[in-house]
Formats: structure tokens, C-alpha cells, sequence
């Protein structure tokens, strides 16, 4: 208690002797025991009292219950933003996917046929059925 050893307290109880003398030394102890105890119930009355005044563990359930709200908003915005960039991805391939047909059906349509050439003989083969 109050981080005495053997020899401080025994030290204390010679003083207390010389002092108070052999007849009033156990009513002073018992005196001094019943302050501590005293001072002991008095603050524990204060922290409870304190503790009722300001709710603490309420206090304490309510934070715990925003923290939780604001991490499953958190958690929820992320899947959102996650989504929207696979949105924003997905849109801007339909729109390249688009162009490219566009730009094959306009170049088709003013391709120039691409005709053969040859100094060859057209012949007809005829077919013959087996």
C-alpha cells in the first residue's frame, strides 16, 4: 500500500508510539483506518456518480454505432465507385466498338472493287457429276 516496505512502516508505527503513547494508539488506528475507508467509499460514489452523469457507456454504444454506419458507407461507396469505372470502361468500349463498325461499313462503301487482272483465257468448266 502506498509503495511501503517492512522497514517504512515499522518506522511509522515507532514514531506513532513515541507520539500518541501505548493507551491512544489503537483508537488512532482504528481512527485512521476508518478515514481511509471513508475517503475509499467517496470516491467510488464520485466515479459513479460521474460515470451516470455523463453516460459514458452510452456514449461509448453510440460512437461504436457511427463508426459502424460510416464504414459500411464507406464500403458501400466503394462498390459504387467500383461499379461506375466498370460503367464509364464498358461505355467507352461500346463507343470504340461502335466506331469500328462504323469506319468498316463506310470503308466498304467506298472501296473500289478490287478486280482480277489476268492475260488468261476465261474458260468455262463444265461440271460433271460422278
Amino acid at each position: 500500500m502506498f509503495g511501503l516496505g517492512f522497514a517504512e512502516i515499522l518506522i511509522i508505527a515507532v514514531i506513532a508510539i513515541l507520539f500518541l503513547g501505548p493507551d491512544k494508539l489503537p483508537s488512532a488506528m482504528v481512527d485512521v483506518a476508518k478515514f481511509f475507508r471513508q475517503v475509499k467509499n467517496t470516491v467510488g460514489n464520485v466515479k459513479d456518480s460521474l460515470e451516470q452523469e455523463m453516460n459514458v457507456s452510452e456514449i461509448k454504444a453510440e460512437a461504436l454505432a457511427y463508426k459502424r454506419e460510416l464504414l459500411d458507407a464507406k464500403e458501400e461507396l466503394a462498390k459504387k465507385a467500383d461499379l461506375t469505372s466498370l460503367g464509364a470502361n464498358l461505355t467507352s468500349l461500346d463507343g470504340n466498338i461502335l466506331d469500328e463498325i462504323e469506319e468498316d461499313s463506310v470503308a466498304k462503301k467506298h472501296k473500289p472493287k478490287e478486280e482480277k487482272i489476268t492475260f488468261e483465257k476465261n474458260t468455262k468448266k463444265e461440271n460433271v457429276d460422278v
